[in-house]
């Protein structure tokens, strides 16, 4: 039968007479060392059997047993050695440990006897230990569990604390909140209501424009101008006029500011619109300025509101006010009275609108209206754009007004296919509302008379228009999209401002049309 045979004197060189091509296993370099280690627990195991007790002759103790025994086995002296070496070793640091007396405290290791780097862990655990104990204890001895009521009143003390810290005039807004809780009753006396207004203005006298933009503070002015006396009212606006630019951009302020203007005279409302020239076109850009712009160009007269409009149009009407007082209304004549660069002004306009559409800030009719006067005098690319920005849902918020339904009519007639479809799909759940608002009707007779996609027209629209049918029929708005499939472009229910509307464009569009249509 066929085995293994030994290579060399090196059990760990063996040979595979079955596959003699098979290379020997390469030597570990620890094998000579396993192999005495190996030899080693053999002989303990030796020594072991030799000293129990059923081969140990009576008399005779274990180490002169191991002691005779050794005489014939060396190995086996070497191994009773190494073991009683390892005993004594044991016992020499259990009496090192066992040494420090358990009286006396541990002395803190020195910074020169522990290297540097090196962290004694174990001490560290222990003393955190110990500091976590003594901090629980001095815990429990001073604090109690508090009860829910005893919790949430403890949480409104330091809440209190913050915002007194926090706010610089928190203390007088907690005693104007006071007054304002009993002058906003509807059951109060009259005289007991101006009584309470006037304390509450007395309060804030010379602090009104630091507490203006406040939650709490701006109800309370609000609700003192709607109550107040006029000499009152006129105090509150001359000390809050030098701040009034600054608090239109405020969240809270804002509408105090629109209140101010709503009660404000004549003279008080044009000194409001002087002080704000040069800004216009940037808190049109801002979601709260623009309010007030809108606000007050609605309250304007039509020399007030050209004077607004002005400032959009170029950098140097927004510089100069001289240039402002001009009568002319139209862009173009405009351009052409103060000798302005056409390019210069159409790109000053860019820069002013597409901030405001990129923001989505479309619902001001200030802004519909420079809308309107940029399309007149842009070229075919710049007014391609804008067309392409306003086609969607943001038309939707602009047809309320009569210059924002004329810029949707010349969406849906110089839109493409695609764009209308936007558009269209853009005013799904709006139709009814639509219908029946005096602008945005026209919108909807457009869309009836331009767009060819009648499956289209038919699923988006007049299936909506189907639902409130009777109540359209009976609205002077709502009727004129279903007239306007009857009867086409009928006098009856247009006017002649709605035919221009319907019948308006986009000149520099129109050219491209007009040529494209000769050949």
């Amino acid at each position: 039968m066929m085995g293994l045979s030994r290579v060399g004197p090196d059990p760990a060189h063996r040979w595979n007479l079955i596959n003699p091509h098979k290379p020997p296993r390469e030597t570990h370099p620890r094998a000579p060392e396993r192999e005495r280690e190996r030899e080693c627990r053999n002989s303990l195991a030796r020594a072991a059997r030799l000293r129990s007790p059923a081969s140990t002759p009576t008399g005779c103790s274990i180490g002169e047993e191991g002691a005779r025994h050794a005489v014939f086995e060396p190995s086996i002296a070497m191994a009773i050695e190494h073991q009683q070496k390892r005993k004594d070793k044991k016992r020499k640091h259990g009496k090192e440990g066992s040494e420090a007396p358990a009286s006396k405290k541990a002395k803190p290791v020195s910074s020169k006897s522990v290297p540097k780097g090196v962290v004694d862990k174990s001490r560290l655990q222990k003393q955190r230990k110990q500091s976590n104990y003594k901090k629980s204890d001095a815990g429990n001895e001073k604090k109690q569990p508090m009860t829910k009521k005893e919790g949430r009143l403890h949480a409104k003390e330091l809440a209190e604390a913050r915002k007194q810290k926090r706010k610089r005039h928190y203390t007088l807004e907690q005693e104007l909140a006071h007054l304002w809780e009993k002058m906003r009753q509807h059951d109060i006396a009259k005289e007991d209501r101006s009584r309470l207004v006037t304390e509450a203005l007395k309060k804030m006298k010379g602090k009104i424009s630091e507490i203006a933009s406040s939650h709490v503070s701006s109800r309370v002015l609000q609700t003192c101008i709607k109550y107040c006396s006029q000499a009152e009212r006129d105090e509150v606006f001359g000390e809050l006029q030098p701040h009034l630019l600054n608090l239109t951009c405020s969240t809270y302020a804002v509408h105090l500011v629109k209140k101010l203007l709503d009660s404000a005279s004549k003279k008080q409302l044009a000194a409001f619109i002087s002080s704000i020239h040069g800004h216009v076109a940037s808190h049109l850009r801002h979601m709260v300025g623009s309010v007030v712009i809108e606000h007050v160009y609605q309250l304007a007269n039509a020399t007030q509101k050209q004077e607004l409009l002005m400032e959009l149009y170029s950098t140097e009407l927004q510089l100069f006010k001289d240039l402002v007082s001009t009568k002319e209304s139209r862009l173009l004549d405009v351009i052409s009275k103060l000798g302005l660069q056409k390019s210069s002004v159409l790109r000053h306009m860019s820069s002013v609108i597409q901030p405001i559409l990129e923001k989505g800030i479309v619902d001001h009719s200030i802004i519909h209206r420079m809308l309107m006067e940029y399309f007149s005098i842009a070229d075919k690319s710049s007014a391609r754009d804008i067309l392409q920005q306003l086609s969607g849902p943001l038309l939707v918020r602009m047809i309320h007004t009569r210059d924002g339904s004329q810029i949707g009519m010349l969406c849906i007639k110089h839109g493409s296919a695609k764009e209308r479809k936007k558009i269209i799909k853009g005013m799904k759940g709006h139709i009814g509302k639509i219908a029946n608002d005096q602008c945005g009707s026209l919108v909807l007779v457009c869309i009836v008379s331009v767009v060819d996609d009648t499956k289209l027209v038919t699923k988006m629209i007049m299936r909506e228009l189907q639902t409130i049918l009777k109540e359209l029929v009976l609205d002077k708005n709502g009727r004129r999209p279903l007239l306007q499939l009857l009867h086409p472009n009928c006098g009856r229910y247009l006017s002649p401002s709605d035919f221009a509307s319907l019948n308006s464009s986009i000149p520099s569009l129109c050219r491209k049309d007009a040529s494209e249509a000769i050949p």
